[in-house]
């Protein structure tokens, strides 16, 4: 649970809060003979079409899973390849979604990034902080098993500390990554893999999921739009009867 939780949401509504796990890249180049970062660039440029859509379609957070504390098993090429991409993404982009009052932010332990890297992310989240008409979090180097043992360790010290007395789910929830932000309401996987893959373990508990064969290249705000008109059929009951 985090500290803004999200409301019990019925039928015909849209979900505040989407998270994405935008696989298939690799998969979708290879299927076309080229390399597999032609299939990240390209979910690159699906990204800010999904950025775009989502305040029209009633959405107002948006999380991606751009690249997973597993991920660095892939080949030194790929690695290297991909963090050019998000260098690029965010020196791109910055001037469009300040523009157009996104609000960026990031999750994942940044110990391992680049320097130049961390500098621009922190740089965009400073230059953004003040937008509210979509809120989008980008997961990189991000695991969800690694953020609960940062999150633990961050707690026992305020515990140490006697800041905490008796722990709760919202104390544990304010010393995540994404403290402060609304639980998501669905989570996407693309690819037709029906895998968690340690994203938002925790605050993903009461999300609902939606699973589709779409690899992320060809993933549009069409398909978006029918999986959000899917969710508002859906009958939330949190536990409740």
């Amino acid at each position: 649970m985090a500290a803004e939780t999200a409301p019990s949401i019925g039928a015909n509504t849209a979900p505040r809060h989407v998270a994405i796990i935008m696989d298939g890249n690799g998969r979708w180049a290879t299927q076309r003979g080229w390399p597999r970062l032609v299939g990240h660039r390209r979910g690159a440029e699906r990204v800010k079409q999904i950025v775009r859509a989502c305040p029209d379609l009633g959405v107002g957070w948006l999380t991606v899973y751009a690249f997973s504390t597993e991920n660095w098993k892939r080949s030194t090429e790929e690695v290297i390849g991909l963090m050019g991409i998000f260098r690029r993404y965010i020196e791109r982009e910055a001037d469009g979604m300040a523009a157009e009052g996104v609000r960026l932010r990031f999750i994942g332990s940044r110990d391992r990034l680049d320097g130049k890297l961390q500098d621009l992310m922190a740089s965009i989240e400073a230059r953004t902080a003040v937008n509210a008409r979509l809120n989008l979090t980008v997961a990189i180097n991000y695991g969800g098993r690694d953020e609960l043992v940062r999150a633990s360790t961050r707690l026992a010290a305020k515990i140490a500390a006697g800041q905490i007395d008796r722990p709760t789910e919202a104390d544990l929830a304010a010393c995540l990554d994404t403290a402060g932000l609304p639980d998501p309401d669905l989570v996407i996987r693309t690819s037709g893999e029906t895998r968690t893959s340690n994203f938002l373990p925790f605050q993903a508990a009461y999300a609902e999921y939606e699973f589709t064969q779409t690899l992320w290249p060809d993933f549009t705000p069409d398909h978006l739009a029918t999986v959000l008109d899917r969710f508002g059929l859906r009958d939330r009951r949190f536990g409740g009867a």
